[in-house]
């Protein structure tokens, strides 16, 4: 299929916050967060279907010239004005100091896909799906120039995918989702105007304040470098069914009621380790699993924490040692998770130092360049994507395109319910894990999207 599809881009521009940031905010201060996070982008993708009409006749009467100036037109005024709230997007990053919120604006590109989007979404493929985003995840700031990209997918049928990168430097997936919702809002109620400043300083500023950076961290910080080992990454959707069983047989008397993360993750914990046990021959390892977490919603004691933008995740990990292995189940696995859970509610609910958060991220720099059992997971469930609205109704379809070996993110289905899984590993342990007699009794190995 990859060979079939391609996709094209027409147009490119730079667009700029609706009216010009105020001079007291033209400097964003960055957190220890801020300093410490990877200089990659994180990605998304929206798909919005041509919803006038499945018939083939209609489709071919569509005036796709017109089509797409009137949706580019409604994305480009609402991103200005979007950007004129969260103004640090349409900044340049001053190394590793500061955003200087400047106004340089955001890259905007429109593409052209010679398929129906239906082709896209019949069976996803990662491959075609990163064309369809601005930038890989591996570029940097200084390579893009910009800190937030977007690229405008438009398919012969009419229908659109809407791909985003954006900085990790600064936003993580809670800011993420916000701007994503802002700016469909604005897009859907058309509330363009010149007399509203940025209504978000507080959100930006305060983060610094509150976890305030390092003098040791004010330069460029090492670039994070990938397994260069060939990977693929596949989809693997539990539908809510599935799930129900899923948490019935990880529930036990000490734990009775297994979150669907939980029981998704400890499940894929299990099934991955005896993927990498045959991989290397019947060798039993060590094997950790790290989830990152929010931290706005661990610091009871700082309630201004819970809706501030930038990057506050942290990073807990938990250990199963080689004895183990042999014998592992899912109720043990999601006892060790929900245990790890709470043990960083507790130690950080209160607080957590720059030094605490240093330490969050060199555990998640050594997890990217360890030749080891080890697994990282990122749970975007309960963040509101599905709901991004632009005035085309919400998306048939969310997905991100990570792709980096052993990283797993979690996502909500269209229907809140059940949960879709992204996940990365080498081939050989890939061929293995997706056989899986275990894994395949809750989940389907990258059905249709419809």
């Amino acid at each position: 299929m990859a060979s079939e599809i391609k996709v094209e881009v027409t147009h490119k521009e730079t667009i700029k916050p609706s009216s010009p940031t105020p001079s007291h905010l033209q400097i964003t201060n960055l957190s220890v967060f801020d300093q410490l996070s990877p200089d990659v982008y994180i990605p998304l993708l929206l798909f919005y279907p041509n919803n006038s009409s499945d018939d083939d006749d209609e489709v071919n009467k569509i005036d796709h010239h017109s089509l797409v100036a009137e949706k580019s037109k409604l994305l480009k005024a609402s991103l200005s004005e979007t950007l004129t709230h969260f103004y640090p997007f349409a900044g340049k990053f001053q190394y590793n100091v500061s955003i200087s919120c400047n106004d340089h604006g955001t890259a905007f590109s429109e593409a052209q896909v010679n398929c129906p989007i239906l082709k896209i979404l019949d069976k996803p493929d990662f491959g075609i799906l990163r064309k369809l985003l601005p930038t890989d995840i591996a570029s940097t700031q200084a390579d893009t120039g910009y800190l937030l990209l977007v690229q405008a997918n438009f398919f012969e049928c009419g229908g659109l995918a809407i791909g985003v990168s954006s900085s990790h430097i600064i936003s993580d997936a809670y800011t993420l989702r916000t701007f994503i919702k802002s700016w469909a809002d604005i897009a859907l109620m058309g509330t363009f105007t010149t007399d509203r400043h940025a209504v978000l300083p507080q959100k930006f500023g305060a983060a610094a304040t509150l976890f305030p950076q390092l003098d040791f961290l004010n330069s460029a910080q090492p670039a994070v470098e990938f397994a260069e080992e060939k990977c693929i990454t596949k989809r693997f959707v539990f539908d809510a069914s599935n799930i129900a069983a899923l948490k019935s047989r990880a529930a036990s008397a000490a734990l009775p009621n297994p979150t669907r993360v939980e029981a998704v993750s400890a499940l894929i914990w299990k099934c991955v380790w005896e993927a990498s046990r045959v991989s290397t021959s019947g060798i039993v390892r060590p094997s950790e699993w790290s989830l990152v977490v929010n931290i706005r919603k661990i610091l009871v004691q700082q309630p201004l924490a819970d809706d501030l933008m930038g990057n506050l995740v942290g990073v807990f990990t938990v250990k199963t040692e080689a004895r183990e292995v042999v014998d592992i189940d899912v109720q043990s696995l999601v006892t060790k998770l929900r245990k790890g859970v709470e043990e960083f509610k507790a130690k950080y609910g209160n607080g957590v130092s720059g030094v605490e958060v240093c330490h969050f991220f060199k555990e998640f720099r050594n997890f990217m360049t360890r030749d080891a059992d080890n697994y990282n997971c990122s749970s975007w469930c309960r963040f509101p994507f599905y709901e991004t609205n632009f005035g085309w109704g919400n998306p048939l379809w969310v997905c991100q395109c990570i792709g980096v070996k052993n990283l797993f993110v979690l996502m909500d289905t269209r229907n809140g319910d059940g949960v879709e899984a992204s996940l990365t590993f080498n081939e050989e342990v890939m061929a293995v894990f997706e056989t899986n007699k275990n894994l395949l009794e809750y989940a389907s190995v990258n059905p249709a999207v419809i």
